[in-house]
């Protein structure tokens, strides 16, 4: 298990939000826990200094291609890139050095997987280098991958059987927990349970990560299968749950370093 990095971007800079507070346009303002005065491509070069790999550019929203690519070409083949990613522009973000696409709405419609869309994607990519996002919110007792900035719901539930299902067009998943994305109050204990059992894939888990007790605790529950990322908790972007020395050493150990 690894912890693995993540640049979001918003309006051009590096952020965290509380991911459930994310609207579409027209919609309020997201609570915002920071915002950086540092250029995106800061971040980028220290994960490459640390050798972090596999960590995430998300691009919250329009306007953010240039700080995108910007991290890229700080770190190129060292960091995913995802937002508004589509077969159409795929193949830019990889040539401007991505080492994966991240994509979750453009493969959903109406609550449904488009198969066509998956395809049209992996057409694009390549299954190896294509993430699905398969974020989700609970409803009842299962989780739903949600769309659209996480507001929409589908109607696919995380199962074995969708995990399944997804792994044959993809390399990896990401998987927020967006009931607790962004608020460090703890992570969402059940999601990771069931993501270490059921996932036959590499997984990156995200949300609610808020100390290195955290930390191990998604190493424990999620059987030492699940990879996590940190945002709000950690110094760098403001936090006081966890330092970015602290997850490089835990990576460190992780490797036997």
């Amino acid at each position: 298990m690894l912890f693995r990095p993540c640049i979001d971007l918003r309006n051009g800079c590096v952020t965290q939000i509380v991911g459930s507070t994310l609207t579409g346009d027209g919609g309020g303002a997201p609570l915002v826990n920071f915002t950086s005065t540092q250029p995106s491509s800061v971040y980028a070069a220290m994960y490459r200094r640390d050798g972090l790999t596999g960590g995430h550019v998300i691009m919250l929203g329009p306007g953010n291609e240039a700080a995108a690519a910007t991290a890229l070409a700080a770190y190129p083949g060292g960091l995913q890139v995802g937002g508004g990613i589509t077969p159409e522009n795929g193949p830019y973000w990889l040539e401007q050095g991505a080492a994966a696409v991240i994509v979750t709405s453009y493969v959903f419609r109406d609550g449904q997987v488009r198969e066509d869309r998956l395809r049209a994607m992996v057409e694009a990519v390549g299954r190896e280098r294509l993430v699905l996002d398969l974020s989700c919110r609970r409803r009842g007792d299962c989780y739903y991958v949600v769309t659209d900035r996480w507001q929409k719901f589908t109607e696919v539930a995380i199962t074995p059987a969708t995990l399944e299902y997804f792994s044959r067009f993809c390399a990896e998943f990401l998987v927020h927990g967006v009931d607790v994305e962004g608020k460090c109050a703890g992570i969402a204990d059940d999601l990771v349970r069931d993501l270490g059992q059921w996932s036959p894939l590499a997984t990156t888990y995200a949300g609610g990560v808020r100390s290195l007790g955290d930390l191990l605790r998604v190493k424990e529950l999620g059987r030492g299968r699940l990879d996590a990322t940190i945002g709000s908790a950690l110094d760098i972007f403001g936090g006081a749950g966890i330092t970015y020395a602290e997850a490089v050493a835990f990576n460190q150990r992780e490797a036997g370093g």
